[in-house]
């Protein structure tokens, strides 16, 4: 008994373009709405900034600005230390990269290359580390440089010892990021490097970091931006206030008597700033440093 069968035949050439045009149209289409998502917060910043106040407190808010007021910016410079602020924000931020980027890459190294027991417990125990909240350690911190015997209180106020503590808290996920980086790198040649007499540190900054250096970078973005941003422990460590950083210095504009919106808004756009430069500026090394490790060398 001969069973018919239906033949499928497939989908014309003109059916297939118009299929690819409509994928290609809802995919830039989620892109616009993405973006317009995730810029709005900054539009609105920039609108509620730069026009009269009056404006930005109706209801409904209008969208776009009615009339430009750029003297409050003026009025920023004048009425707050916003250079001493950035300044310092900058210092803090340049210091504790610093000192990530140094103890991470012999971290990683030491975590990645060398072989020593307790290795792998050491690694994971690095990582759970950062699933304790700063709220959580902020009084034994604070405990712990108050009542240090060679830490004294012109230390313990000080940006060097908040970039201790924001080092520490980035450090964890900095090893494991150039750990992974490490791990891409071919052992045969390490092992030929040392075969032609080349000691640990000679591998470690003349074959490895070359062949890692965008993973450095996106290290040292990632270590800048923790501590431009961090406000916990710099609120706690820092009391005089002719130290301030930019995150604490935005926070003390806010009094009981007076908030002033039009203030704290451009203050804010000052302030994000710099790591806007900073990101522009490296962000190809990111791009690669967060590839680099995507393929198994």
């Amino acid at each position: 008994m001969a069973v018919a069968v239906e033949r499928v035949h497939p989908p014309s050439k003109n059916r297939r373009k118009i299929q690819k045009r409509v994928g290609t149209i809802a995919y830039y289409v989620l892109v616009v709405i993405v973006v317009a998502i995730t810029f709005f917060p900054v539009y609105w910043m920039v609108v509620s900034t730069v026009q009269p106040t009056k404006y930005s407190t109706y209801y409904p808010p209008p969208f776009i600005p009615k009339g430009f007021n750029l003297d409050v910016f003026s009025e920023l410079f004048s009425k707050y230390p916003i250079r001493a602020w950035i300044w310092h924000s900058v210092v803090l931020s340049l210091s504790s990269t610093v000192i990530v980027l140094l103890l991470s890459i012999l971290g990683a190294y030491t975590i990645s290359s060398l072989r020593w027991r307790g290795r792998t417990a050491f690694a994971v125990f690095l990582l759970v580390t950062q699933m304790l909240p700063e709220a959580l350690i902020v009084v034994p911190t604070f405990k712990i440089f108050a009542n240090f015997p060679i830490i004294h209180k012109d230390i313990r106020d000080s940006l060097f010892s908040l970039s201790l503590i924001d080092a520490a808290f980035i450090l964890p996920i900095c090893v494991w990021i150039l750990k992974n980086l490490y791990d891409t790198i071919p052992r045969e040649v390490q092992e030929a490097a040392r075969v032609d007499g080349a000691g640990q540190m000679r591998v470690l900054f003349e074959i490895i970091m070359p062949l890692t250096l965008p993973g450095l970078m996106a290290v040292g973005v990632v270590a800048f931006f923790s501590s431009w941003n961090e406000y916990l422990f710099a609120q706690l460590m820092i009391t005089d206030s002719s130290l301030y950083p930019a995150s604490v210095g935005l926070g003390q504009m806010k009094t009981m008597l007076d908030t002033p919106i039009e203030l704290q808004l451009a203050a804010g756009l000052v302030f994000a700033v710099p790591p806007v430069v900073f990101y522009i500026v490296m962000q190809r090394y990111i791009v690669a440093g967060i590839t680099a490790g995507a393929v198994k060398g």
